[in-house]
């Protein structure tokens, strides 16, 4: 089954990557705060088998609010560049993250490790803040 994709705007990606260098690591004077470490929640209502072998450690991650979710207000998506879904910030973790990106703030992710527990796809990641 494949995923649809979702429109990312493209000057997003290029604020967090003009921030950082060629390996990943922030530029000097480049203000990078770590917010969260937390598994990504909803990976079991996906299908992430395709998508898994691309995923690498440090790989950028899109965080998207999604302010109409039906289940959580607050809910903030996780996504690769490209737009494939990966789930969410868990849901008990998310609240001070959404005040944060519904204030302006510049939220990304960095994949840290992934695994398969059973049919799980789990996936750490941390969250960062870009203050501009």
């Amino acid at each position: 089954m494949s995923q649809s994709l979702i429109k990312i705007d493209p000057k997003h990606i290029e604020i967090i990557r003009s921030s950082l260098g060629k390996s990943g690591e922030p530029k000097p004077f480049v203000q990078e705060v770590e917010l969260l470490n937390c598994n990504i929640a909803g990976t079991t209502f996906l299908d992430l088998k395709s998508i898994e072998p691309e995923l690498k450690k440090h790989q950028l991650l899109v965080l998207k609010r999604e302010q109409n979710n039906k289940y959580d207000d607050k809910a903030i998506l996780i996504l690769t560049e490209d737009g494939k879904k990966l789930g969410y910030v868990p849901q008990e973790r998310n609240e001070i993250l959404a005040n944060l990106m519904d204030a302006g703030k510049l939220l990304f992710g960095r994949l840290e490790k992934k695994s398969w527990v059973g049919n799980w796809q789990k996936i750490d990641i941390q969250v960062y803040l870009r203050d501009l």
